[in-house]
């Protein structure tokens, strides 16, 4: 006497595992199969729900992965675009102080900056005869 236990339902998120015999069973006749369409229907659903969750994974990391590498480059481009208007400020500034110190170092530039400083020429040396 052969005894049918029945379908079980299965859980679509989990993977398929074949169920354990029970220890006292008796060997009995073979059912005929299902045929192969449904089962390949069965099996495509599940898989097709973790490619379809792997590609829009792959498709998230890859977009971050993107958005990371634009982020760089736009930070490069303004970190270098400001380091060359400091190069150029102090090229100015280098400019600047050369002219500076070619006009100032003149006699009569510091004469008249000493004038203006309240700063006057020593008088004639005093001689003091000697006794």
């Amino acid at each position: 006497m052969a005894v049918y236990e029945g379908a079980r339902p299965r859980n679509s998120l989990l993977p398929r595992r074949r169920l354990e015999a029970p220890l006292l069973r008796r060997q009995a006749p073979a059912l005929p199969r299902r045929s192969t369409r449904v089962t390949l229907r069965t099996r495509k659903r599940p898989r097709f729900f973790g490619v379809a969750i792997g590609v829009i994974a792959v498709a998230f990391l890859l977009s971050f992965f993107s958005l990371v590498q634009t982020v760089r480059i736009s930070t490069s481009g303004y970190d270098m675009q400001q380091l060359t208007d400091e190069y150029n400020q102090l090229q100015l500034q280098k400019q600047q102080d050369t002219l500076d110190v070619s006009r100032l170092s003149r006699e009569s530039a510091i004469r008249r900056q000493a004038i203006s400083g309240g700063l006057t020429q020593l008088p004639a040396p005093v001689a003091i005869p000697a006794r």
